[in-house]
């Protein structure tokens, strides 16, 4: 499992739904910056610190063939935060477990 910085700078960048639907653009597969950037309302400028944000926690990665940026998504990056849900559910479903236990033992009493 992720340590918890790895894990906060992961949830941190998808905190913003900007990043997140360029995470979903990527799931398709690779695209330029300038095509992801056509997606949406603001300046490139300004988009590419959502892609700074998304490269630097490693969801993504990018490489640069001339004058373009292409950025592709890191798949296993992403599965830290599928991870960290398994684990949260594993703990809620072995809770729900025991208060349905402790519901019975109640009606039985």
């Amino acid at each position: 499992m992720a340590n918890h910085e790895d894990l906060s700078g992961v949830f941190l960048a998808l905190s913003d739904p900007t990043r997140r639907e360029v995470i979903r653009i990527l799931g398709a597969g690779p695209a330029s910056v300038g095509e992801l950037a056509q997606s949406f309302a603001m300046t490139l400028p300004s988009f590419m610190k959502h892609v700074h944000t998304l490269e630097g926690n490693g969801l993504i990665r990018s490489v640069k063939h001339g004058r373009v940026r292409t950025c592709s998504l890191d798949r296993d990056r992403l599965a830290v935060v599928g991870d960290w849900l398994d684990t949260q559910y594993r703990i809620w479903d072995a809770r729900a477990d025991r208060l349905d236990e402790s519901a019975a033992e109640q009606e039985e009493v």
